[in-house]
């Protein structure tokens, strides 16, 4: 198993083309901090850079909790952004003249990640706890896992572009009784509700995650993935159908004359396992990222 860099707040290993991202304040039930933010945003980059890396997996430390929410040892100050502006928390940033609150900037990092992310959610998970899972692709809970939107109940309001991401995870109705009543639920609510996609027994989380993940490490092309996680994400704001036809358009076109797609036909027509040669790293299409160019009216790749 490797370790592609020794954090403070968080743990990263790299085993079988599965990064596994451990939250790793056991004693504080992993609450968020700071130096954490930073830390996830940090791995992100790594395994984004990584081409082994085919799938990352986000857990907790421990079997109490995923991430208990902010560290509230500050006290009154918790959510005084400028108050514990040398944590890391205050969030200005050259590029964006708004002040960033600290889930936010790692949701959206999480959101721009080019590797499929499941949430293995090991215990609480309750304010950023919660809201950090959103733009995971696939979230898997342990039976004892607890969940919570209670920042109504802290005096603040919902974070972590969670009112971008909440109501079209689970529909605008389940969004806002679980944020108005900041109740705490059991994971079977967080099942109906379809904030998780299954429940499974504690002991058995991480080798289920795990499971899954290996299974789209071993059968699936990475460019393939990265492209259909930004496709899937990102449609969810569209207008209108036509904006996907055209991404799709552009993606099967450029994609259909690569050795992956190749090695896709004929690892099936051979009976075998595929082995996808083109890198996340230097293999995107030329049109990627897509949502950057003012005007996006052609299909496939230009010379």
């Amino acid at each position: 198993m490797a370790r592609p860099k020794e954090f403070k707040e968080i743990i990263l290993d790299v085993e079988d083309g599965i990064a596994t991202l451990t939250l790793n304040r056991p004693d504080k039930m992993n609450a968020f901090t700071g130096t954490m933010m930073l830390e996830i945003i940090e791995a992100f980059d790594i395994t984004d850079k990584d081409d082994a890396v085919r799938a990352v997996i986000v857990t907790g430390s421990g079997e109490k909790a995923f991430c208990a929410g902010a560290d509230l040892s500050a006290g009154a100050k918790t959510f005084d952004y400028d108050a514990r502006a040398s944590t890391g928390e205050k969030g200005r940033t050259e590029t964006v003249d708004i002040q960033r609150d600290g889930g936010g900037r790692v949701t959206l990092r999480i959101f721009e990640s080019l590797k499929p992310v499941i949430g293995a959610i090991n215990g609480a998970a309750v304010g950023i706890g919660v809201t950090m899972q959103l733009p995971m692709d696939i979230r898997i809970a342990s039976d004892n896992a607890r969940f919570g939107f209670v920042f109504n109940k802290r005096g603040i309001n919902p974070e972590a572009a969670s009112s971008w991401f909440l109501p079209r995870l689970v529909g605008i109705q389940q969004a806002l009784e679980w944020c108005y009543t900041g109740r705490v639920f059991p994971a079977s609510e967080a099942l109906s509700g379809g904030l998780v996609s299954r429940v499974v027994p504690q002991a058995e989380l991480l080798a289920v995650a795990r499971a899954l993940a290996k299974e789209i490490a071993d059968n699936t092309a990475p460019v393939s993935n990265a492209l259909t996680r930004q496709m899937m994400w990102r449609m969810l704001g569209a207008s209108h159908p036509m904006d996907a036809h055209i991404v799709d358009s552009a993606a099967i076109y450029s994609r259909g004359k690569t050795p992956d797609a190749k090695e896709g036909v004929m690892s099936f027509l051979e009976k075998r396992t595929p082995t996808y040669p083109v890198r996340v790293s230097d293999g995107m299409p030329k049109f990627f990222p897509w949502w950057e160019e003012r005007e996006f009216e052609w299909i496939g790749d230009k010379d």
